[in-house]
């Protein structure tokens, strides 16, 4: 074996796995506000943006080779039904309409959900059950598609709803369907975990949850068989695209909903968690940031997915030259 790889050259050519900008998706934290770029401590190199400051970035995001984005917004009001995620002139739907005016061609993805925009921090709308506060999955379904469908309006290219609600895919359907966006296509976090590497997300997303936790929503993470079969669903639904998130923890788990669902594009969430951890790390000189990043973003391509949410996206387009 050491024949094919004494020459670095032909090391590439034998190479089996390989990373390109087009693998990428940026994730951007939108707010209101004027001129504002809010660095987010537990991500280094991350701010919350305001819209105005959405056409120069997203220029240079484009620059890097970068095809698409994907918007989370920061209301300037929170209330118990996030209202301002369903509004038409809200903080993602303004963004939408910026990027579009941008000039670039980005490909703009919408995340789905309300736990930026509620009060309480939660995926939907609250009910009490027996003294109980929990997500109503069945009233949240219906407002999951009027999100879908005001961010439709706005011009997004595809929606990605998150909060892991039973029928969420086939209700944004319907209802991007019955206003006409039939031709705009669901990727769905179909296998979301409750992970404890979401911590500096949602410093980001101003998204934690005021009260509990997410496990009556979201997975298990000792759980690998229910991944496939949430999978199923989604795509039984209408989901064209799926999502694992994590990635790094759960590198199996994108080869196995991979091996499933073969002809269904698929992609990795490599989360805020693991990017600080490799941050964090790095600035304390333990490890090679460039290389650990890299191989991180490899090993999730090599399990099996097609395409990245990274927070690394540009600093990897730059070291991939």
């Amino acid at each position: 074996m050491r024949r094919l790889r004494t020459h670095p050259r032909l090391r590439e050519m034998v190479r089996e796995t390989r990373l390109s900008p087009s693998d990428f998706i940026l994730p951007l934290f939108i707010r209101h506000g004027e001129n504002q770029r809010l660095p987010i401590s537990s991500m280094p190199g991350h701010s919350q943006l305001t819209v105005d400051l959405l056409a120069e970035e997203v220029k240079e995001i484009a620059s890097l080779g970068i095809p698409a984005v994907i918007l989370f917004g920061i209301p300037a009001e929170k209330d118990a039904v996030g209202s301002d995620a369903c509004d038409d002139q809200g903080i993602v739907a303004e963004a939408v309409r910026a990027i579009k005016a941008s000039g670039t061609d980005l490909l703009v993805i919408t995340d789905v959900c309300f736990c930026e925009f509620t009060d309480h921090g939660h995926c939907g709308i609250i009910n009490d059950r027996h003294g109980t506060l929990d997500v109503d999955n069945d009233a949240t379904l219906e407002i999951l598609a009027t999100q879908a469908v005001t961010h439709a309006r706005a011009g997004a290219d595809m929606v990605a709803p998150s909060g892991m609600m039973d029928g969420m895919v086939g209700a944004i359907r319907g209802g991007l369907d019955a206003a006409g966006f039939t031709n705009l296509p669901i990727l769905s976090y179909a296998v979301k975990y409750s992970s404890a590497f979401y911590g500096p997300f949602r410093d980001a997303a101003e998204s934690a949850p005021q009260f509990g936790d997410r496990r009556t929503y979201q997975m298990d993470p000792a759980n690998a068989g229910e991944a496939l079969r949430e999978a199923a669903l989604d795509v039984a639904e209408g989901a064209d695209l799926l999502m694992v998130k994590p990635a790094l923890a759960y590198l199996d788990i994108i080869h196995r909903v991979k091996q499933a669902h073969p002809g269904v594009p698929l992609a990795a969430y490599n989360v805020s968690g693991e990017y600080a951890m490799v941050k964090a790390a790095a600035e304390a000189g333990w490890i090679d940031e460039q290389g650990v990043a890299l191989e991180s973003l490899l090993a999730i391509k090599r399990a099996g997915a097609d395409m990245i949410l990274t927070y690394f996206a540009k600093d990897a387009c730059r070291w991939l030259g």
